[in-house]
């Protein structure tokens, strides 16, 4: 069976949508590719808050750029740094060829922001800076209201309307390349009826890997086993779309073996069940030991440096030790998005027996950090207060209070899996790259299937990328046509 388009579309999160929107609007036939059903169409997108880091409706943060830019790669050559401050054109060949998302991919993705949040509004969509699960942060945070799900329905019902054609449990498989090597379409499974060759050019928007444990172990390395997708729209996500490009020649970007990183609770299985009250307690592992600093900075800058930790510790999990002292901490419960209750007890022996831990590691491992301990004076909840202990290592930066006010509380804590860093690079039009840095003709990638992040995620910035280089894919094949 075959089908002829003018763009086909592998995915149907925010980044798939926003190429089959533009695509559409622009006059092209449109194919979207979702392997889920209708009703759980969206991937991740359909069940993240979708936060995007922007100070007004249509300014970025300040740091936008720069962060992006400070986390594109790792002990990059000077040379190279200092060649691709100038025109592309002059490029070597090694420089084009990096691994690295190039200074106008990033610089073309902040202008383009305020736009594309100007065009969801036109469809509707309502923006409002509203209360996040961060009780300190750095950097403002604009919402859609409804979160990702209004984004996914608010895009298709205005695909649909334009003409675009869905295809529900539908698997794009591999890419169809002419004798020259020319990408002509992909091939797809579709349940129950087979193998369907899809005809166009193509937009991979398909996610990264995280829900597929082979290429997870691969990359990441064999403990990723205790890391788990964030929501259960992330296990659709499993790389195809970044191993069928791979395997067409193109050039891979972002960091391979790494993934953004969230505190969440095991026994939850609802979207995110968060846990961002680990600043105000002490967090020790299997052992009831702790291993690091549970307040460097605001939680919204360090939570995943810290969550980083939690995973190397044994079988990937920790728990945050808290007294009755955390209700002292304004709209606490914002902070603890499990639907599971606490794990409580009357004196830290009993919590810590029933964490099994060895008996009294718990109780030292707290004395130590309670004689450590300044004071409450200074203590200052929602800012950083340098409330911080002495002589103890590892250090607690901020918020250092005793914990000696039972009942005691805990709550398991492992790294969630958001998303994964690796995957296709390309130019600021959404083209995809091929290992000698140019452009695959009738190859566009868009979402998480595009690797641009190194080392630490610039928080918020995931979903506007999805939705901006989608919209660019489209314009520039309307523009080709």
């Amino acid at each position: 069976m075959e089908e002829r388009f003018d763009v086909v579309v592998a995915g149907c999160g925010v980044a798939g949508l926003s190429a089959a929107v533009t695509a559409a609007e622009l006059g092209l036939k449109v194919a979207v590719l979702e392997r889920a059903s209708r009703e759980e169409r969206g991937g991740q997108s359909r069940y993240t808050e979708a936060y995007l880091r922007m100070k007004a409706i249509d300014q970025v943060s300040d740091d936008f750029e720069t962060h992006l830019a400070e986390h594109a790669g790792v002990y990059m050559d000077p040379d190279f740094a200092a060649e691709m401050g100038g025109d592309r054109a002059g490029w070597s060949h090694a420089a084009r060829a990096l691994a690295s998302p190039d200074p106008e991919l990033i610089m073309s993705f902040a202008d383009q922001v305020p736009g594309t949040i100007g065009w969801l509004q036109e469809l509707g969509v309502k923006f409002d800076f509203l209360p996040t699960q961060f009780l300190t942060k750095t950097q403002p945070r604009l919402l859609p209201v409804g979160g990702g799900e209004a984004l996914v329905e608010a895009l298709a019902a205005r695909a649909e309307s334009l003409g675009a054609v869905f295809f529900y449990h539908t698997t794009a498989r591999h890419l169809l390349l002419d004798e020259r090597g020319e990408v002509q379409g992909l091939q797809a499974y579709r349940a129950n009826e087979g193998g369907v060759r899809f005809l166009g050019k193509v937009v991979l928007a398909c996610g990264g890997f995280e829900g597929n444990p082979a290429m997870m172990a691969r990359y990441v390395g064999p403990r990723s086993v205790y890391l788990r997708p964030v929501c259960k729209g992330a296990y659709f996500n499993r790389g195809e779309g970044i191993e069928m490009a791979l395997d067409a020649g193109a050039a891979p970007c972002g960091e391979f073996g790494s993934y953004h990183a969230e505190p969440v609770d095991p026994r939850s299985g609802v979207s995110e069940p968060s846990i961002f009250i680990f600043p105000y307690g002490v967090l020790v592992n299997k052992g009831g030991q702790r291993f690091t600093d549970e307040a460097p900075g605001t939680v919204d800058a360090y939570y995943e440096r810290v969550t980083r930790r939690i995973y190397e510790q044994e079988e990937g999990i920790a728990y945050v030790i808290l007294d009755q002292r955390v209700k002292d901490v304004p709209n606490y419960r914002l902070a603890i998005r499990t639907d599971q209750p606490a794990i409580e007890a009357d004196s830290l022996a009993a919590l810590g027996t029933k964490l099994g831990m060895p008996a009294g590691e718990l109780e030292a491992t707290v004395a130590r950090y309670n004689e450590a301990c300044p004071g409450d004076e200074g203590f200052k909840p929602l800012e950083l207060d340098g409330l911080a202990t002495r002589d103890l290592s590892p250090v607690k930066s901020n918020w250092s209070r005793r914990i000696d006010q039972g009942p005691f509380m805990a709550y398991p804590i492992i790294s969630a899996n958001v998303f994964t860093f690796g995957g296709l690079k390309i130019d600021a039009s959404g083209q995809v790259l091929d290992t000698d840095g140019n452009p695959m003709k009738n190859l566009y990638a868009a979402g998480e299937t595009v690797g641009m992040y190194y080392t630490n995620y610039t928080g918020a910035t995931s979903v506007l990328k999805g939705l901006v280089f989608g919209r660019l894919a489209a314009q520039h094949i309307a523009n080709a046509q």
